[in-house]
């Protein structure tokens, strides 16, 4: 692997430090306070779908075969070394011992055997994990990587217009998801330790995983392939809901995005400015740099996982991309703070 899990927990902690530092405040939680509870952590030893297990159930084996050969080199030279120390009023050299046919036969077939098994399990988990075909009745969708965002476009099943979103996926528990994965720009990878392993998103090709959340819950993750200043920056949250809430959120996204009409103004302030040139918002902008914005409303985070989406959040992502995600493509509007408050009183009423 080209990351540990570890690193990828310190990622996120000190993503979480960065955006303290930014907004000003005491702590950033990555999630809302309503699923903190069910927040799953970025273990590859708490896996929480048929793949995740299946790669689980190999590095078990794998740690438990090394560890067997670990006691037994050990236990044999321990051993060696005790029994044949030089005790007291022996003099010169031991006598010389050379070649055991038995000895030398047994440590050549026993490696084999261990390569041979390896190998199988090896293969046949390769075969569940990288399937080459969707799982019957899988939810397809699309992720698209950027520099430093997700977007995800979730098939429409009776062939409407898909579901276009940003950074937080949600899916049902139970039923196999389909990923094809490109990228816009670099190399990412997608990773989300309890659901399936790392999977690469390269420029100019298509690369497919699957995973089925077992339970309900938010699951994280981020980009496990190094992909720009941001990188460690580009988290992952994948949400599983149950069916009935998972059809209540596709039709909630597929419907036209809810707006205040005393936000008129922040509308106004969106179509006026560079806002609409980057984000789409349906009915009202069609953008495709940046992030879907039709129901920013509905995302528990923004800045990819980086920061919770409240007033306050947003208002300070908007002051200064920058100053959470340095090297980002947003820029600072320079707003006025009439133009400000506009805006961001538009943004959060995007449902």
């Amino acid at each position: 692997m080209r990351s540990s899990t570890g690193a990828s927990f310190v990622s996120m902690i000190v993503a979480a430090g960065l955006a303290s530092a930014a907004f000003g405040v005491d702590a950033v939680p990555l999630c809302s306070p309503a699923s903190e509870a069910q927040l799953q952590s970025t273990s590859i030893l708490t896996p929480m779908s048929p793949p995740a297990r299946e790669i689980h159930s190999l590095a078990a084996l794998v740690v438990g075969i090394c560890a067997a050969i670990f006691i037994v080199v050990e236990g044999v030279l321990l051993w060696s070394i005790i029994r044949y120390r030089r005790r007291a009023g022996e003099r010169g050299e031991p006598v010389q011992v050379f070649g055991s046919n038995p000895i030398e036969l047994a440590w050549t077939v026993i490696p084999l055997v261990i390569v041979f098994v390896l190998a199988l399990a090896t293969v046949r988990t390769i075969k569940d994990v990288q399937r080459t075909e969707p799982p019957e009745g899988a939810l397809a969708v699309d992720v698209i990587g950027h520099q430093w965002w997700w977007e995800y476009r979730i098939a429409d099943e009776d062939g409407g217009t898909p579901i276009v979103t940003a950074n937080e996926l949600v899916v049902p528990v139970g039923r196999p998801v389909w990923l094809r994965l490109a990228s816009a720009d670099v190399i990412h990878s997608w990773w989300v330790p309890a659901l399936n392993g790392k999977t690469d998103l390269v420029p100019g090709r298509f690369n497919n995983t699957w995973f089925e959340a077992e339970k309900a819950g938010t699951f994280l993750g981020q980009c496990a392939e190094y992909c720009g200043t941001q990188h460690a920056n580009m988290l992952l949250r994948v949400r599983a809901v149950d069916e009935a809430q998972f059809e209540s959120w596709r039709h909630a996204q597929t419907a036209p995005a809810r707006e205040d009409p005393s936000s008129a103004a922040g509308r106004a302030v969106f179509l006026r400015l560079a806002c609409m040139n980057c984000h789409a918002i349906d009915g009202s902008s069609a953008g495709a740099f940046g992030p879907n914005l039709t129901h920013l409303g509905s995302r528990e985070t923004i800045a990819a996982g980086m920061a919770p989406l409240n007033r306050d959040t947003l208002r300070a992502w908007l002051v200064d991309p920058q100053q959470l995600k340095p090297g980002c493509n947003m820029p600072s509007l320079q707003l006025t703070e009439p133009e400000l408050d506009a805006l961001v009183d538009y943004l959060l009423s995007l449902h």
